[in-house]
């Protein structure tokens, strides 16, 4: 028979979640949640997950949520377990991911005298958090009126919300009985643009002749992949596009630092946009950035529901609804406009995919090798989660087939997560995952490992290079006495890993044998695989170097 905690605000706190239509918890074990754990593990609308770090919990409750759309919670106990949460939750706050975070806590009177396992909690994430609820036991009807504020809050507003519940001891009595509260109904209706405004802005769009739409990380979307489909009609119009933004065309500039990286001053100039119209995540370019805030446009407009950074620092306008909201109204009121914009762009592209063909057919086996035999290599309709650093970078400057769905946490941009946030979203996904990784976030994160959750069609591929390579390639580094500080050289090697948590291994060290294992590397398997590509430390950079200066000539 299930059990559920005697303790009134537990009760009310698992009625609110599951009112709300959250049906998955990631716990990690403790003493003072025992009463939500209790619960939660019980109730038949939950599903649970038992992850012992709470840093990688956090990541892979993110990696659900992100892929769900919807919000997941975790819990942990109190003290310093909460503190672990937090680049998670500050990778949710810019990645507009809902999570909900439930805290354990002493009471009041226990917090600052010295008791066992206490810290300030209320309001702890407070510079990276939509709202924060600091319940009280006792205080039942002003608690149900914070639960629905902030569960509201996370499912509307596409973000991180902090509960915080403090528990008096006993911890683990429990019932039989069951509270239960009506299911919230939300609305998630847009309110379309005033046709007025936008007309203005439309008048505008259709005097320029030199518009650039710059589209972020988005999830995959039919419907904005029509509409940026029907831009291509516009030739004073160049879509750039990076491969987080899960949409694809001909016509459309995605790889953008291989576009940028050889231009002179002269083609800079050109470059510069009447129109910037931009949508979607934050930006993995840093070339696309530096120049658009050297050659800023005359207007920026930014599309999105919820915020717009001024990422150029010239932004304009922000429309305060969903792209495929905004494109809907937008195309009624605009026309194409004479331009060769577009298409004196794409003649660019068009050779540098020549030369970046040519380099990359006669290149040493290296970081930007792999890459091409990588990406190449994944099936069709896999889910593609990448590790920042130099592995989001180096994705940036191949194509990339358009059935893959690709994701990143660029939200920080952090390296701390990224195994455990594929893990999690690969419980939510039925085809196969393949995580791609360099060597020190694959290692900084490795507890990602340590749950019962890692699918077996789940695909590791780590990028060994010995230590951070961008520091090898990024300017200043390498000009200082302290470069170990930066690049953390090691030999490390991942097999050890793969042995304790039971992942198939294998490493290859050259071209030859990187292609022999790839061939078979993504069958069916009775276990989750690694496979280990050792690259050259001291070479990678000069020959990324080379091959940017080769774009040059």
């Amino acid at each position: 028979m299930p059990q559920f905690p005697k303790n009134e605000l537990a009760q009310l706190v698992i009625a609110s979640i599951v009112a709300s239509d959250i049906t998955n918890v990631v716990i990690s074990p403790g003493s003072r949640n025992a009463p939500l754990t209790i619960g939660f593990s019980n109730h038949k609308n939950i599903n649970t997950y038992s992850v012992v770090d709470e840093r990688s919990a956090a990541f892979f409750a993110l990696g659900m949520a992100q892929q769900l759309k919807k919000p997941v919670a975790l819990l942990c106990t109190s003290g310093s377990a909460l503190l672990n949460y937090y680049p998670a939750v500050a990778e949710a706050y810019y990645s507009n991911i809902p999570l909900v975070i439930v805290s354990a806590d002493r009471p009041e009177y226990l917090i600052d005298i010295g008791d066992g396992q206490t810290i300030r909690q209320k309001n702890i994430f407070e510079n990276h958090i939509l709202l924060s609820a600091n319940l009280e036991e006792g205080n039942y009807n002003a608690s149900l009126k914070l639960l629905d504020k902030v569960l509201t809050k996370a499912v509307l507003e596409q973000g991180p919300v902090h509960i915080n519940v403090p528990f008096d001891e006993p911890l683990y009595n429990v019932t039989t009985k069951l509270l239960e509260l009506p299911k919230r109904d939300y609305c998630f209706k847009e309110k379309p643009i005033d046709v007025d405004i936008l007309e203005s802005f439309a008048k505008v769009w259709n005097t320029s002749t030199k518009k650039i739409v710059l589209v972020g990380a988005h999830h995959p979307d039919e419907l904005l992949q029509t509409q940026l489909t029907h831009l291509t009609k516009d030739p004073s119009v160049l879509v750039l596009i990076e491969n987080t933004a899960n949409v694809s065309h001909p016509k459309f500039i995605n790889c953008i630092d291989k576009l940028i990286f050889p231009f002179e001053e002269d083609e800079l100039e050109k470059f510069q946009p009447d129109i910037l119209l931009s949508l979607g995540g934050l930006i993995v370019s840093k070339k696309i950035k530096q120049h658009l805030r050297k050659y800023k446009p005359k207007h920026h407009w930014h599309i999105d529901n919820k915020r717009a950074f001024d990422t150029f620092h010239c932004l304009n306008h922000h429309f305060k609804v969903s792209p495929t909201l905004f494109f809907s109204q937008f195309f009624f009121l605009t026309k194409p406009v004479e331009s060769n914009f577009r298409d004196f762009w794409l003649q660019k592209k068009s050779l540098r995919v020549q030369k970046h063909n040519n380099f990359i057919k006669k290149s040493e086996f290296s970081d930007l090798k792999v890459f091409d035999n990588v990406l190449k290599s994944i099936p069709d309709d896999s889910m593609v989660q990448l590790s920042n650093s130099s592995v989001i970078r180096y994705s940036q400057l191949f194509d990339i087939n358009k059935t893959l769905k690709v994701f990143c946490n660029r939200g920080t941009s952090g390296i701390d997560g990224s195994t455990s946030t594929a893990i999690g979203a690969a419980t939510t996904n039925k085809n196969q995952t393949v995580f791609i990784t360099g060597d020190i976030s694959f290692f900084y994160d490795s507890n990602a490992f340590w749950n019962a959750y890692v699918p077996k069609n789940f695909r590791i591929i780590v990028i060994n290079n010995g230590g951070g390579g961008i520091f090898r390639f990024i300017p200043g580094p390498k000009d200082t006495n302290a470069l170990e500080y930066f690049e953390t050289p090691h030999n490390l090697t991942a097999e050890y890993l793969c042995n304790m948590f039971g992942i198939a291994y294998t490493s290859v060290r050259n071209e030859d044998e990187l292609n022999h294992e790839i061939s078979t590397f993504y069958k069916p398997s009775k276990h989750p695989k690694l496979l280990e590509i050792k690259t050259p430390r001291t070479l990678n950079d000069v020959i990324l170097k080379s091959y940017f200066n080769y774009l040059k000539e």
